[in-house]
């Protein structure tokens, strides 16, 4: 049986040989010969020469590394530079956005990462230098200087370029994968508004002239009534309004992308496309909005203009009502924390309420996929017990 043949890109042992003599008999130099294998399959001789032995190892030995990181095929190769293969990758990710398969945001954010994060202390790197070890480091330095979340992302991004070069033969293996995952601290408890806090923040905002003027009252409340994220809410048309079955479809969000200005895309993920059966109180609400003139093609809480409101101006808005006082903790997630509180208080199933939320995965519930969206009464029901006090206060 045959010898087996060396691993692409491999050597075999490095032998030297002295090189001609001086007058005292002392080699001239010396020879290092050992046999490569190329990406093609073939195996060739190659050869380095030094002062002494060592030198012309050594020689011999970075010109075999040279070939074996040179040799990867495809676009990237060991010798690529990290910054190259990066931007390569998020070409990649930018694909999968306009396959509707990743949020614009996504590519936003891996951008700023790799700018702000990686790329000052990876960018100049070669793909065939990356090691766990300088991985490990890179990512340890970027926690301490920012936050485990920060950590956590570039880890994603640079696992992400490496396992790109190991598609084009650029690396044998993906170094980060022998990276130490990095542990979450443990998360606050959820705060979520009291009976009374609600009552007290709708009473502020409604005698807040530049809050009325933003129209954050009403927003509030449709926001705490269902249970949705601050985009979802401003990316609602009246079309999608049933005031009649009272119902609400909420399947659009609303983020602003760099260089493209506010977008109004799907869902963050496919659970988040529901119907929403709205409390009583909601329905009295934008019964009273839609009377006012509203139109089927115009959002529901729309600018001065008629148009989409930024939900970063309106995130704005808010943290100047709410004061800087005992409510000065509220953010616009409070409402959905709220929302998701109201319905655990009244007993309902972790599903019931992963479905009002459009959880893709019920990581506050239960540990699994949801996908079931069917409209229940019982969620508009335990919505309006906690806000049926909130409109006698108008």
């Amino acid at each position: 049986m045959g010898r087996p043949p060396m691993p692409l890109g491999s050597w075999g042992l490095i032998r030297t040989y002295p090189v001609g003599q001086d007058a005292k008999g002392k080699p001239l130099r010396f020879r290092a010969l050992a046999r490569f294998r190329g990406f093609d399959g073939r195996t060739r001789l190659v050869e380095a020469s030094g002062k002494t032995a060592t030198q012309a190892s050594q020689a011999l030995r970075l010109r075999l590394q040279h070939q074996s990181l040179a040799g990867g095929q495809g676009e990237l190769t060991g010798l690529t530079k990290f910054s190259v293969a990066s931007e390569l990758w998020l070409e990649q990710v930018e694909g999968l956005v306009e396959e509707g398969r990743r949020s614009p945001s996504t590519v936003d954010t891996y951008r700023r990462q790799l700018k702000n994060h990686i790329n000052p202390v990876l960018g100049e790197v070669r793909l065939g230098e990356v090691t766990p070890r300088l991985a490990d480091r890179v990512i340890g330095q970027i926690k301490r200087r920012s936050s485990g979340a920060t950590a956590r992302s570039c880890r994603s991004v640079v696992s992400g370029v490496l396992a790109l070069a190991v598609r084009h033969g650029a690396l044998p293996s993906n170094p980060v994968r022998e990276v130490e995952r990095i542990e979450a601290k443990p998360r606050k408890q959820p705060r979520a508004l009291t009976d009374q806090e609600r009552i007290e923040l709708l009473r502020q905002l409604r005698a807040d002239e530049r809050a009325v003027r933003h129209d954050l009252p009403d927003l509030v409340f449709f926001m705490l009534a269902t249970g949705c994220r601050i985009g979802e809410a401003l990316a609602v048309v009246w079309s999608q309004v049933n005031l009649a079955a009272g119902t609400v479809e909420i399947t659009s969000t609303l983020i602003r992308v760099k260089g493209e200005g506010l977008l109004r895309k799907g869902t963050k993920s496919q659970a988040g496309a529901r119907t929403l059966p709205l409390p009583a109180s909601a329905v009295l609400v934008l019964q009273r909005r839609f009377a006012a003139g509203a139109r089927l093609d115009q959002p529901v809480f729309p600018d001065t203009k008629g148009g989409f409101r930024d939900p970063s101006n309106v995130r704005r808005a808010l943290r100047s009502a709410r004061g800087g006082e005992t409510l000065a903790w509220i953010t616009s997630h409070t409402f959905r924390k709220t929302a998701a509180t109201i319905l655990d208080q009244a007993d309902l199933s972790a599903r019931l309420v992963a479905d009002q939320l459009g959880h893709a995965r019920i990581s506050m519930t239960q540990d699994h996929y949801i996908g079931r969206r069917a409209v229940n009464s019982q969620t508009a029901e335990a919505l309006e017990s906690g806000l049926k006090n909130l409109l006698d206060e108008e």
